[in-house]
């Protein structure tokens, strides 16, 4: 079975007459691709020394246990920046106390959220901030001291 994810290169600081040296392209295996390794695997095994199905089904067990806990993974990052979403929402209409980048502090009312690269910024006086950024909070125009 050809496997076209394996590129032969040299190295071009290696000597004339270097051996190639196999390197992996930048992909990911699936459930479907180490279903085909495994059946390689089995069909291409010496019939007088046979892997176990143990084995077999161990090697599946856990490429299915690590596929579970990278979608898992996927999951609670994607909440996490709900849950950050919602807290910005929380905040619109409230006067909060900021700190710039150059540590002076700000205070304003969030007129909005707005997302940028994925992650939730509130809109204060025309000019986003991150949540991190916010250092009070007081429940509608009431002015921070």
């Amino acid at each position: 079975m050809p496997v076209t994810s394996i590129t032969n290169t040299t190295d071009p600081t290696a000597s004339a007459g270097a051996s190639t040296v196999p390197t992996l392209t930048a992909s990911t295996l699936n459930q479907q691709d180490f279903l085909k390794l495994l059946v390689t695997q089995m069909s291409q095994q010496d019939p007088m020394n046979p892997e176990s199905n143990l084995d077999f089904s161990a090697q599946l067990a856990q490429f299915s246990t690590l596929q579970q806990t990278t979608a898992m993974q996927t999951g609670i990052t994607q909440l996490g920046t709900q849950q950050q979403f919602l807290q910005a929402n929380d905040l619109i209409g409230r006067t909060v106390k900021l700190q710039n980048a150059d540590q002076t502090t700000a205070s304003g009312v969030v007129s909005g959220v707005q997302l940028a690269g994925g992650t939730p910024q509130i809109v204060v006086n025309g000019q986003n901030y991150n949540l991190s950024q916010v250092l009070a909070v007081a429940s509608g125009s009431t002015p921070l001291k």
